[in-house]
């Protein structure tokens, strides 16, 4: 069982973030936690069930910021949905930081594709199985 209970980013603007977040997570097969409430959501299992992903304003009123060198990975099933998070990702509001491939400096069977959502937060989707005649 992992360690890590859930992981939270801070948004400026709960409904697009949540029109963001709801395509990305869908792509993976994850939906909304039922422990989710109007300022608070995340995807994954209830609060108890495992590692989770949440959204929220900054509890302290400051701005939301991303970090210089922070990112999270999320876990894809194949390289399909790889793919499907990048596009789902760009077409709702995200950039691109590293389209859907292989990255010289990591092993071959990595593939990955990186994205930042609308507060600037870096993600990245990874299959770990990749076969590069696939």
């Amino acid at each position: 069982m992992s360690p890590i209970l859930y992981t939270t980013l801070g948004v400026s603007d709960v409904p697009r973030a949540l029109v963001f977040y709801d395509a990305v997570f869908a792509t993976l097969g994850y939906v909304r936690s039922p422990d989710s409430t109007d300022g608070f959501i995340g995807w994954g299992p209830n609060y108890d069930g495992g590692a989770s992903f949440w959204i929220c304003p900054p509890f302290n009123g400051a701005p939301p910021t991303a970090g210089n060198g922070s990112m999270i990975a999320l876990k894809a099933a194949n390289e399909a949905e790889v793919i499907a998070f990048h596009d789902a990702a760009l077409t709702h509001g995200g950039t691109s930081e590293g389209a859907p491939g292989t990255r010289p400096y990591y092993e071959p069977s990595f593939y990955v594709a990186y994205v930042r959502d609308p507060n600037g937060n870096k993600l990245a989707c990874v299959f770990h199985h990749h076969k590069a005649a696939a």
